[in-house]
C-alpha cells in the first residue's frame, strides 16, 4: 500500500512538471514577438556638430579722441544711422580755449617773424655799406630762420587745436544699427591712453555670420562652401541654413582640447536672428541621396542561437554587385557607391526580416554612410517597405528569449567576417 502511494505521488509530480513545461513553452510561443522597423528610401547625411555665436559681419566701435564730459547723445540702442550722422557731442569748452590759445601763439610768433625779417633786411644793407660785420648779418639771418620755423609750429598747433575741437562731435563712420551705447549724458570720458568706446554699430544685420568652434578631430571634414544647418534657442522650431566662408588657421586650446574657428555666412533677411545668439550648428560633411536605409539597431541585432534563421544563399554572391537596371531606383542605389567625402560602401552586414510563417530570414547587405541613427544599405533581396527586426519585445524577454543585441542583454554580439 505504501509503495502504491509513492508511485502515485511520483506520477502526479511528473504530470505537473510536464504541464508546467508545456504551459511555459506555449506561453513563450504565444508571446514571442519582435520589434520591427520599415526599410525606407531617402537621403542619408553625415554631419559634424558644433556651437557658435551669431554676430554681424562688420561691426565698428565708435570712440572719442578727446576727453571731456558727454554733453549730448543723439542716438540710442537699435537706432538706424547713416554714415556721417552726428551721434553725440563732447563738451567743447576746453577745446575752444585751446584754439584761442593757439591762435594767440601764432599771432605772437608771426609778429616775431616780421621783426626778424626787418632786422635781417637792415643788417644786409649795413653789411653792404661796410658798417656791420658779416657775423652780425649771419646772426640776423639765423634769427629769421628760427622765427619762420616758429610760425610753422604755431600753425600746426592751431590746426591740431581746431581738429580736436571738431573731434568733440562724434559722427557715424558707417551705415548701420546701434547695437551698444556705453555712455550717458553728463558722463566724463578720458581718452588719454586709448579711445573709450561710446557706441558699437553693426553694419548690416541682414548678412550675419556664426563663429563656430570645431574640435581638431572634426576640422579635417570642414571645407569652404559646405552647407550648414543651425538652430537657435529663441526659435527652436525653425532651422536656418548657411555656408562655410572661412576655416581659420589659428587654434585655441581649452581644457586640453584644440579647437578651430569656422566662419559661417548666414542670410538674415527677415531679421529673426539677433547678434549674440547661440547657434547649434551642423556641418553637412557627406550626403547620399535616394538610398535604402535601415535603423542601426537592425544591423546590430543578432538572434539567439536556439532561434531558427533562414539564410539567404544568393545574397552573399550578389551583394557586391547590384543588378543592371536603368530605372531611377537603380541609379539611386548606385549613387551610394560615390567616393565623395570618403563615402564608399565598405562594410558587410546582416539584417533580419520575418517570413510569412513568422520565421527569421537573414539578408546580407552592404552598409555605407550613417547619420548616427540610420545607415544606408544595399542588397538585391532588400526592398523599400520591408520590415526588419531591430530587437525583441519586453514580453519575449520575460518569457526567457535571449538575444545577442548588446542593447538588450549583457551578451556580447558575435563579430562576423567583413566588418560585422
Amino acid at each position: 500500500m505504501k509503495k502504491k502511494s509513492i508511485i502515485g505521488v511520483l506520477v502526479i509530480a511528473l504530470v505537473a512538471i510536464i504541464a508546467v513545461v508545456v504551459h511555459r513553452a506555449a506561453f513563450a510561443r504565444e508571446t514571442t514577438s519582435w520589434r520591427l522597423a520599415t526599410v525606407e528610401r531617402g537621403t542619408i547625411e553625415s554631419t559634424v556638430s558644433a556651437t557658435g555665436t551669431l554676430s554681424a559681419v562688420t561691426t565698428v566701435q565708435v570712440g572719442t579722441q578727446v576727453s571731456g564730459q558727454v554733453a549730448a547723445l543723439l542716438v540710442d540702442f537699435n537706432d538706424t544711422v547713416k554714415k556721417g550722422q552726428l551721434l553725440a557731442r563732447i563738451d567743447p569748452t576746453l577745446q575752444r580755449q585751446a584754439v584761442i590759445d593757439a591762435q594767440a601763439t601764432l599771432e605772437r610768433v608771426s609778429a616775431q617773424y616780421r621783426q626778424a625779417q626787418r632786422d635781417q633786411s637792415r643788417s644786409r644793407e649795413l653789411m653792404t655799406e661796410g658798417l656791420v660785420a658779416r657775423s652780425e648779418f649771419e646772426s640776423s639771418d639765423s634769427s629769421l630762420d628760427v622765427a619762420r620755423a616758429n610760425v610753422k609750429s604755431a600753425q600746426v598747433a592751431l590746426e591740431r587745436a581746431r581738429q580736436n575741437l571738431e573731434y568733440t562731435n562724434i559722427y557715424a563712420p558707417i551705415d548701420g544699427v546701434v547695437v551698444e551705447r556705453n555712455v550717458d549724458p553728463g558722463q566724463t570720458v578720458a581718452a588719454s591712453l586709448s579711445a573709450p568706446q561710446l557706441f558699437l554699430i553693426a553694419n548690416d544685420l541682414t548678412n550675419m555670420q556664426i563663429l563656430a568652434s570645431v574640435g581638431e578631430g572634426d576640422i579635417a571634414s570642414i571645407a569652404e562652401g559646405q552647407k550648414v544647418r543651425f538652430t537657435v534657442q529663441a526659435l527652436p522650431s525653425e532651422t536656418f541654413e548657411g555656408t562655410v566662408r572661412q576655416v581659420r588657421l589659428q587654434s585655441a586650446t581649452s581644457e586640453n582640447v584644440v579647437n578651430y574657428t569656422v566662419v559661417v555666412s548666414v542670410q538674415n533677411r527677415e531679421k529673426k536672428l539677433l547678434p549674440g545668439m547661440t547657434a547649434r550648428v551642423e556641418f553637412l560633411t557627406a550626403s547620399v541621396p535616394d538610398v535604402l536605409k535601415v535603423p542601426n539597431a537592425a544591423l546590430r541585432f543578432r538572434p539567439a542561437d536556439e532561434v531558427e534563421v533562414i539564410r539567404t544563399e544568393s545574397a552573399d554572391a550578389t551583394a557586391t554587385a547590384a543588378p543592371q537596371r536603368t530605372d531611377a531606383t537603380s541609379r539611386g542605389e548606385r549613387r551610394i557607391r560615390s567616393t565623395a567625402q570618403g563615402n564608399r560602401i565598405r562594410s558587410r552586414g546582416t539584417v533580419h526580416v520575418l517570413t510569412a510563417d513568422g520565421k527569421l530570414q537573414a539578408i546580407p547587405v552592404r552598409s555605407g554612410l550613417s547619420d548616427g541613427s540610420s545607415t544606408a544599405v544595399r542588397s538585391p533581396d532588400l526592398e523599400e517597405g520591408m520590415k526588419v527586426v531591430t530587437g525583441v519585445t519586453a514580453a519575449q524577454a520575460a518569457a526567457g528569449e535571449k538575444s545577442s543585441n548588446p542593447f538588450q542583454s549583457n551578451q556580447q554580439p558575435m563579430r562576423r567576417p567583413g566588418g560585422f
